[in-house]
């Protein structure tokens, strides 16, 4: 009889650790309930692998890496589709909120890629921005340029609006600063999440920088480690 209620109390015991192993896996967040906006999402929002992107279009190193993806679109799609990724953009104003030089165009570039977002227009935008940001400074100037960058106003981004559609309500939008107030939000969450710029947290792996002279390569290493991790 002992044997027996000890044999009840094992498998119980045994019963309660499975139960608690469950709702422990149940209980982890979805990639819905993590993504900060799903319209700086490409991909599957269940999807297996869960890339995100820590970005700042007046980062050079940040616009060499996205450049690379913009160059090879079809390919990017291909993969991530492949390889059953969600991969979000976590773009804000970093460098002008945490950077030492501060540049406003750090500012000026978030504004009119949230302006475009709120529009539904985050990607036609947001390609279209890194290759002109690339071939009008980074590609033969490279990290110099941000000093260039200056001189340029909201004008320069507002032009890349009108180049994918956008029109008097985005052009409101940005010279009003209308979106402030989110990107400050999320430059500050990304002040407490990314070691610089560009950071990447792709599964479990995790690194910061990339080499001006790198290209599609060495992005598919970067997303190669994170499918490995």
């Amino acid at each position: 009889m002992k044997k027996t209620f000890r044999i009840i109390g094992i498998i119980a015991i045994v019963g309660v650790l499975f139960a608690a192993i469950v709702a422990s896996m149940s209980s982890k967040p979805t990639n819905a309930e993590i993504v900060w906006d799903d319209k700086m999402t490409i991909g599957n929002i269940d999807a297996k692998n869960y890339f995100i992107i820590y970005s700042d279009l007046v980062c050079p190193y940040c616009v060499a890496f996205e450049n690379a993806i913009v160059e090879h679109e079809e390919e990017f799609q291909n993969y991530i589709k492949e390889n059953d990724i969600l991969v979000e953009i976590r773009l804000s104003d970093f460098l002008y909120e945490f950077g030492e030089s501060r540049p406003i165009n750090s500012r000026y570039s978030a504004v009119a890629t949230y302006c475009a977002k709120d529009e539904g227009k985050f990607w036609d935008y947001y390609n279209k921005a890194i290759s002109t940001v690339w071939n009008d400074f980074f590609k033969n100037a490279g990290k110099s340029a941000v000093k260039t960058m200056s001189t340029l106003d909201k004008s320069y981004w507002i032009k890349i609006g009108e180049k994918v559609g956008l029109g008097d309500s985005f052009k409101s939008c940005v010279e009003n600063d209308d979106p402030i107030e989110e990107i400050q939000k999320n430059a500050a969450k990304s002040a407490k999440l990314a070691n610089g710029m560009p950071y990447f947290k792709f599964n479990n792996y995790t690194s910061s920088g990339f080499d001006l002279s790198w290209g599609w390569d060495y992005v598919q290493m970067y997303f190669k480690a994170g499918l490995d991790s």
